[in-house]
């Protein structure tokens, strides 16, 4: 089963041993960052260096002039790592050791774009902004997002790219130094505080049949329990629609269904178009379509249409690898299962051989491995064990 593990530019640049020893893993392609949120990063095996601060979203190349010109929405530039074009220099690194080198691309996720262009951020029923989170129904965030789709998706010796978030962002983000965990919110009150109340989605919401006004006092009125602690978290699309209401639940879900397929159908052709006929197109998702996130809700038969396939969140146990690959089973296209791979981070390299095998039985035919930069020494010697055994 083809392999791909994920890596940031930073962990390859500036370590002469970093592509042998990912190839060592007995994967076949690297998906590198392209295009990249806020973070810190370890980096366990560098020689120069053991952290990285990427201190706002940023493109890990340098962004073309001409494309961005007379925008008010571009692309920020990197400045933490040594390098005119990080991700060239790595994608090189690696192609001379053998691997095929796809981008990895996150969209709607950029807290610096937030607190430049305020007005372009999600608002929840409260008037809240989160600035972590492009409300991608508004036009100007859509153009910028497809163009950097474009842009940051095809470079030179990528053969295809995977596209992730691309769809609704949210309320459930790990923000930095989170402090959300003192209320219980399940992932029913989650959706609710997902739901965006700018301009656009009001208008939105009125072409559905909807109240915008009426629908934020029903959020409102539907999360208090939450707020209070007499209420218990809900799960699922039944829980939102135990919170909100069937029909008020159903009109929302249009909305958003409706802007996030016409998002991805357009930065898919946006790739596509920039790229030579064969190059892969896949996307992070979840067939729970209230999903938002790295892994947005979409609708198999749609999402299958429109690119080469999708990666899939398979880390956990087998309900859960259940729920995301079943809705997908019997479906042609990339079926590829994101397991975890970093113990610190809830990962479990020990039983990968385990779960990718019971991924394999439910259609999955890639597999992702998150990530071969973050993890430590004992976590990739129990990875590159567990691949030698699949491969046999």
């Amino acid at each position: 089963m083809k392999t791909s593990a994920f890596l940031y530019p930073w962990d390859v640049v500036g370590d002469p041993d970093a592509a042998a020893r990912v190839a060592d893993l007995d994967v076949q392609q690297v998906t590198l960052a392209a295009a990249y949120h806020s973070t810190r990063a370890l980096t366990p095996r560098h020689p120069d260096r053991r952290i990285v601060t990427a201190g706002h979203a940023a493109v890990l190349y340098p962004p073309d002039a001409a494309r961005w010109a007379g925008r008010e929405l571009r692309p920020y530039e990197q400045s933490w790592v040594a390098s005119d074009d990080p991700y060239a220099e790595a994608a090189q690194a690696l192609t001379d050791a053998g691997l095929q080198v796809h981008t990895w691309v996150v969209l709607a996720h950029n807290s610096r774009l937030g607190a430049e262009h305020p007005d372009t951020s999600v608002v929840n029923a409260y008037g809240d902004r989160y600035p972590w989170a492009p409300c991608i129904a508004q036009p100007a965030v859509r153009e910028y997002l497809v163009a950097l789709a474009a842009e940051a998706a095809v470079r030179d010796g990528a053969r295809g790219t995977e596209l992730e978030s691309c769809g609704w962002y949210g309320f459930a983000h790990l923000h930095a130094h989170d402090k959300i965990a003192g209320v219980g919110l399940g992932d029913a009150a989650q959706y609710l505080m997902s739901l965006c109340f700018c301009p656009d989605c009001r208008t939105g919401y009125a072409g559905h049949g909807l109240d915008a006004e009426e629908l934020a006092a029903a959020v409102r009125r539907a999360l208090e329990p939450a707020w209070s602690g007499s209420g218990s978290p809900e799960a699922g699309w039944a829980g939102i629609e135990k919170l909100l209401g069937a029909g008020l639940a159903a009109g929302t879900l249009q909305w958003r269904g409706q802007v996030a397929r016409t998002l991805q159908d357009s930065a898919v052709a946006a790739v596509r178009a920039a790229a030579e006929p064969g190059f892969q197109v896949l996307l992070h998702a979840d067939p729970a379509p209230y999903r938002c996130g790295a892994n947005v809700g979409a609708d198999p038969e749609h999402i299958l249409s429109v690119a080469d396939g999708v990666v899939l969140p398979c880390t956990g146990g087998d309900a859960a690898r259940e729920a995301v690959l079943g809705p997908f089973a019997g479906r042609e296209g990339v079926l590829a299962a994101n397991f975890t791979v970093v113990t610190g981070m809830g990962g479990s390299p020990a039983t990968l051989e385990r779960d990718a095998t019971h991924a394999a039985s439910l259609g999955a035919n890639q597999l992702r491995l998150y990530h071969a930069g973050l993890a430590s020494g004992p976590d990739l010697e129990t990875v590159a064990e567990a691949l030698s055994r699949l491969g046999r």
